[in-house]
């Protein structure tokens, strides 16, 4: 078999070949069914719109798979801009990071906040529940900060391509995952550790 060129565009086969992988891939970074199968559908028209542009040199479950990942954080891009100032007014208490610590204590943990012993699950039973209590806790983040923790934790990408995507100097986006970090540690401590 030769590389994919200009020719191997099928699409009437798209569906068929990569619709669940597609699927599969937004449904992880948007734990959102409907969205998922809006972005996947938002994917293959503009790929469709966007044939002429395609070079060859990628396959082309690689090259949709590309304007997906577009698509995704172009969605994280224009939901945060709307979601930002309803997150900050209305964020729970236990989700102030400053909450954690005592700057008289230059910085130390309050009494009370420090992070508590976690034990290894037992049971396989215990990795769905906690997968789902951590999909409920990301999704208390902004929606912004989500679109950078999945971008940074889940697809591992560069910090200097995730600062570039959303616009941030290399220290603010540092923050930002300092303070997802706690909040998402508070949310788990509040909601697993307690089951």
């Amino acid at each position: 078999m030769g590389s994919p060129n200009k020719n191997s565009l099928n699409p009437p086969e798209w569906v068929n070949e990569y619709a669940d992988y597609l699927y599969k891939f937004a449904f992880y970074r948007v734990n959102d069914s409907e969205l998922a199968e809006d972005l996947v559908q938002d994917t293959f028209l503009s790929a469709l719109n966007a044939s002429n542009e395609f070079n060859g040199l990628a396959s082309e479950k690689t090259w949709l798979s590309a304007i997906l990942k577009n698509k995704i954080i172009d969605h994280y891009k224009k939901a945060s801009t709307q979601m930002e100032k309803n997150f900050s007014e209305g964020q729970p208490n236990y989700l102030n990071y400053e909450n954690f610590f005592d700057d008289k204590k230059n910085g130390h943990w309050q009494k009370g906040a420090m992070p508590k012993e976690w034990e290894e699950p037992a049971i396989e039973l215990n990795k769905k529940e906690f997968q789902s209590v951590f999909e409920m806790c990301l999704n208390k983040v902004p929606v912004k900060w989500r679109g950078i923790f999945t971008m940074c934790v889940i697809d591992e990408l560069d910090a200097k391509l995730i600062c570039k995507e959303f616009e941030l100097t290399s220290s603010n986006f540092w923050v930002i995952i300092h303070r997802i970090k706690l909040q998402l540690r508070a949310c788990l401590e509040k909601n697993w550790l307690k089951l």
